[in-house]
């Protein structure tokens, strides 16, 4: 009986012990209060199916009364964002290649004389690349086609306007394609973030922090010198990430393999600065494993790898063009799934590495010669 209680006593006391050595640890406190939060908001406001924000263009070759109150009809809405005219066909089909339209609306010349014959249709293709929200456009525009008034005629006679839909670049609408294309982006975020929150913090706990700031190197020097040999271990997971589709589902990417490989090292650069400055931030590295599972979760769900980005409300969509993987998503889809090239990608490269060069500015702010 006296061995029990003193066994009892001795887990009390170190229970007390922990809980002292917690209630002191602000920062933990902080973030344990603060993912909850965030998470609240994230499943109840970012994530949703309904579509919005969806990018069209038109080509109006009939600019009749009938082809300018269908697009009125579709942009009244509320499911696209203004509508963007082209000229040609070959530019509106440029811009779907390019990512910056999610559907093309082509309304043929004889529109209005086909409405006389009875076989009015129209042509809308589709960027099948997001096949959520392809397919959501798809019916959406059908919908109101189908009851748009062409004749003054009763509901019963007149022909309906037939929209011919083609899906580009993923015909059937695979899931499989949109989630594999950015495979490597959630395997990378996960790895550059992962190795490198622990290195400073390490170091700090293990009492050699002062010497590395000793060594006759800058902050910045020292921090790229840690990176370099995790950005070759990160082009070998891209390889995996790139050649595991192929074999096995047959996705091999559409475009330029030296584009994937440029656009990689910026990522591959933010997201590992990005560790070093969790690494800077944390005291402990339970505190630094625990901001690093807090911050690549909000990563997958705001870059658009699982949901597409457009459906999220304004404001919390475009915290997500923060995190370097919402540009390196765009980037992998351009290339993979589109066929871009190296001159496709140039937006995102630039916005990786000014993303880099924010988190170097930061770490050189947080890296200081002595211990806090």
């Amino acid at each position: 009986m006296k061995r029990r209680r003193s066994f009892f006593t001795d887990v009390a006391a170190m229970a007390w012990k922990e809980a002292a050595v917690l209630r002191h640890d602000r920062a933990f406190l902080s973030m344990i209060m603060l993912q909850p939060i965030i998470m609240f908001l994230l499943f109840g406001l970012a994530l949703t199916n309904e579509p919005k924000n969806l990018p069209w263009a038109v080509l109006d070759q009939d600019r009749s009364e009938l082809s300018r109150r269908l697009v009125s009809e579709v942009q009244a809405t509320g499911y696209f964002t203004p509508w963007h005219a082209v000229a040609s066909y070959e530019e509106g089909r440029a811009r779907l290649r390019r990512g910056e339209t999610l559907a093309l609306l082509v309304i043929p010349t004889t529109l209005s004389r086909d409405v006389e014959r009875g076989r009015p249709s129209v042509q809308l293709l589709l960027d099948g690349s997001d096949p959520l929200n392809a397919a959501r456009a798809s019916s959406i525009v059908s919908a109101i086609a189908r009851r748009l008034e062409l004749r003054p005629e009763p509901r019963s006679v007149r022909p309906p306007l037939e929209v011919r839909g083609q899906f580009r670049f993923n015909p059937t609408l695979d899931d499989r394609i949109f989630f594999l294309s950015v495979l490597a982006g959630m395997l990378l975020t996960n790895l550059c973030i992962s190795v490198t929150s622990l290195g400073l913090v390490a170091e700090r706990e293990s009492g050699v922090y002062e010497q590395t700031l000793a060594l006759p190197t800058s902050a910045i020097e020292i921090v790229l010198g840690k990176l370099a040999p995790h950005v070759v271990t990160s082009y070998a997971m891209l390889a995996f990430s790139t050649i595991a589709p192929g074999l096995v589902f047959g996705l091999w990417p559409r475009g330029s393999v030296l584009a994937l490989m440029v656009v990689t090292l910026p990522f591959v650069l933010a997201s590992l600065s990005f560790g070093v400055v969790i690494s800077t931030m944390a005291s402990t590295s339970a505190q630094a494993v625990f901001i690093t599972v807090f911050c690549i979760l909000p990563s997958f769900v705001l870059s658009g790898v699982m949901l597409p980005y457009q459906l999220m409300p304004e404001g919390i969509r475009e915290i997500g063009y923060l995190f370097p993987l919402r540009w390196y998503q765009i980037a992998l889809r351009a290339i993979i799934i589109r066929g871009a090239g190296i001159v496709d990608v140039i937006p995102s490269t630039v916005a990786l590495f000014t993303i880099f060069g924010v988190f170097m500015a930061t770490i050189r702010w947080k890296m200081k010669p002595r211990l806090a």
